[in-house]
């Protein structure tokens, strides 16, 4: 992927726009250009709330390059009030609090950050939902 593709799309992930079928009403996360259960091409741009719940999930102790900054983490499946099931980490929570069925909400937070260069690279990640003051 192009660097002017990849800064076009990434405006898609951190604000987790998907798409929706015209003909069925399902909603999709990523975008799609089919829709893979009525098989119709006619979907638009679908802006999803970012609220859910956790799915399941897991304990990262040993993470991949890049992501040394912040073991242990958790990376979680989120179904979202729409029906999508995303994979995002978690941030912002004690790691012994999480529970399977816990209410998450949507943030912008640091991914990682490219080698040398430094360049650092945004996106979403889910937090325990705060309570209303």
């Amino acid at each position: 992927m192009s660097v002017p593709r990849h800064w076009r799309e990434s405006v898609k992930r951190y604000r987790l726009i998907g798409s929706k079928c015209k003909a069925c009403g399902k909603v999709h996360y990523p975008e799609r250009t089919v829709c893979p259960l009525c098989k119709s091409r006619e979907l638009e741009p679908f802006q999803f709330k970012g609220n859910g719940k956790i799915y399941s999930y897991t304990i990262i102790w040993a993470p991949p390059e890049g992501y040394e900054y912040c073991k242990p983490y958790a990376a979680a499946l989120v179904e979202l009030e729409e029906g999508e099931i995303v994979t995002t980490q978690l941030t912002d929570c004690d790691l012994e609090k999480i529970e399977i069925g816990m209410p998450v909400e949507i943030v912008l937070r640091k991914l990682f950050a490219y080698g040398e260069s430094g360049i650092i690279v945004y996106g979403y990640k889910f937090r325990p939902v705060l309570p209303i003051l």
